[in-house]
Order: structure tokens, then sequence, then C-alpha cells
């Protein structure tokens, strides 16, 4: 199976003093309020878990009849102590045990959810960047592998896995040869490039996927660029307006030309996210800010 080609983007609309972590959701009616925002330019819409927010996410788009298709994604939690990651990652055994139940029970969600809504959910990620060594969440390409096979095995939607363009190589051909279609992520920005070298890349990027694995689908489901930085690893000269909308809208002409879907990251800016600093760029990838006024990017991209 496989995915049309579609307009698309990462949505994680958390407003100030929401956060996954302390699971304090958007309510139906600010889900409602991002979607209607999104319906106008966008035909997908990529999501990071299978909570209750994915849930009234697309309760939503059924009740409101919107025009939106949902890719869902499994938040996985460690399930390896990751000694090499500076933020977190060590676990005792009993941890590790209960995020491994955890991760099961997110499958079942999923699977839960992808067969509630057929007709809205556009395919599930057996995972997000699950097997870098920089990841406090660490799982291994064989429990990757086992996810991808239970989500195909039971549910009729599209099933892939995302990963950054790296690791298709080596670490993910099994997994590369069970998904219906594979799902990459480029981000030059973090390795030092300016907008030209960052195009350039992540066009290449996909193509050497793509030369990688001829017969499979290739879709990118994270690119992008942020507006605001406080120099940690992303130099704050580059990260503005204007080199989003050029990065952005480029990609994005690329990617309807080629008809590669694309989700650019991300719909809204997210406070919540990195550390303390308010010029953390985690924060700032945002088409719109996150009291959801347009920046530059808005106008920029031809959808």
């Amino acid at each position: 199976m496989s995915i049309t080609y579609g307009k698309a983007i990462c949505y994680s609309g958390y407003r100030e003093g929401q956060n996954p972590m302390a699971k304090l959701y958007p309510s139906k009616e600010e889900i409602y309020e991002d979607l209607k925002i999104l319906e106008k330019d966008f035909d997908f819409i990529r999501m990071y878990d299978a909570s209750i927010y994915t849930l009234k996410t697309l309760e939503v788009i059924k009740e409101k009849k919107l025009n939106l298709k949902v890719m869902i994604t499994m938040n996985l939690l460690g399930e390896i102590s990751n000694h090499q990651c500076s933020w977190g990652g060590t676990y005792t055994v009993s941890e590790i045990a209960q995020n491994i139940l955890n991760n099961q029970t997110e499958l079942e969600k999923t699977i839960e959810y992808a067969n509630l809504f057929p007709d809205i959910v556009l395919a599930v990620s057996a995972g997000n960047e699950s097997i870098p060594e920089w990841n406090e969440n660490l799982v291994s390409p064989s429990r990757v592998l086992y996810f991808v096979k239970e989500l195909k095995r039971r549910t009729q939607v599209p099933v892939t896995y995302c990963d950054n363009v790296h690791y298709w190589n080596h670490e993910l051909k099994e997994v590369a040869n069970e998904v219906d279609f594979i799902s990459i992520h480029l981000y030059p920005v973090w390795e030092g490039k300016n907008v030209p070298e960052a195009i350039d890349q992540t066009i290449d990027g996909y193509e050497y996927v793509k030369k990688l694995y001829p017969k499979k689908q290739v879709i990118i489901t994270e690119t992008g660029w942020p507006t605001t930085s406080n120099n940690h690893q992303i130099n704050p000269h580059v990260a503005n307006e204007h080199n989003q909308k050029v990065f952005n809208s480029v990609i994005d002409q690329w990617s309807e030309k080629n008809k590669v879907t694309c989700f650019f990251f991300e719909a809204f800016d997210e406070t919540w996210k990195g550390s303390n600093d308010p010029l953390e760029p985690e924060k700032h990838w945002g088409f719109y800010k996150v009291d959801r006024k347009p920046k530059l990017i808005k106008n920029a991209v031809n959808v």
C-alpha cells in the first residue's frame, strides 16, 4: 500500500500552559480552531502519539466533516538505557519493563484509532526517531520491526516508520523492506547549512533513500526551518522568518512538481519544548506563532 500525494504538515497544537508530559491537551474547541486554519492549506496532518488528544482530533474531523486525513505516529518510550544521551535516557530494570508495557498500550491504541477511523487515518507509523544514538527513548530496530508487523497485521491502512535519512542505509534495512512506504526526516539547518545548501541537501537526501529502495514509496515526514535560535547548534543569523519562507517554499514547489508528499515541521510554535530559554530553537518551527498569528511562510507556500 502507498499514500496519495497531498500537502502535509506536522500538527502538535499545544498552547501556553499545555504539554504532553503533563497530559494537558488542547480542548476540542481549540483543536477545531487549529484544524480550520490548517484545512485551508493542507490535506494531511501528522500527530505524534495515540493519546486522547489524537482521538479528539480524529473525532473533530469526523464531527465537523473536515477535509483532513491524519498520520498517527506511535510515541515509543525507552526500552534500552542510553548512556550516550546527555539529557536523560538511563532507566532501571523496572522502568524499562514499564516502558515496554506502555509501548504495547500505545500499539493497541494506534490500532484502535486506525480501525475506528479508517476513512480519516491516512497511515500509521511504528515510531518517530526511536533508534538514533542520541535519543533518550531508545528502541531497537528489531522492536520497531515488531511494531511494523503488528500494525500491518491488525489494521487496513498503510504502515511506515519515521526516522532520519542516515539510518535507512544500515540499521533500518529490515524495517524498510517491511513497511508499506518509507518516511524520512531531513534537517540540514541542524548541520550548519545555509538555505541554498540545505535545499540541495534535502533533495539529495530524498534521492539517496529512493535509490536505496527504488521499489518503495519514499516520503518526507519532517523538514523545515526555525525562525529563532539562542545559538544552540543553530546560528541565530540563519534562524528567521525570511529563511523559513525561502526554504519551505522551494521544498514545497519541488515536492509538488515531483509528487513527493512532504510533511513540513510544523504547524504552530511549541513553547513547551526544549529549555526554559524562550529563544530555544526547538520552540520556533511553526508556520504560525503560538498565538496562531501567521509567519511570513503562510503567504509563501503555494497550496
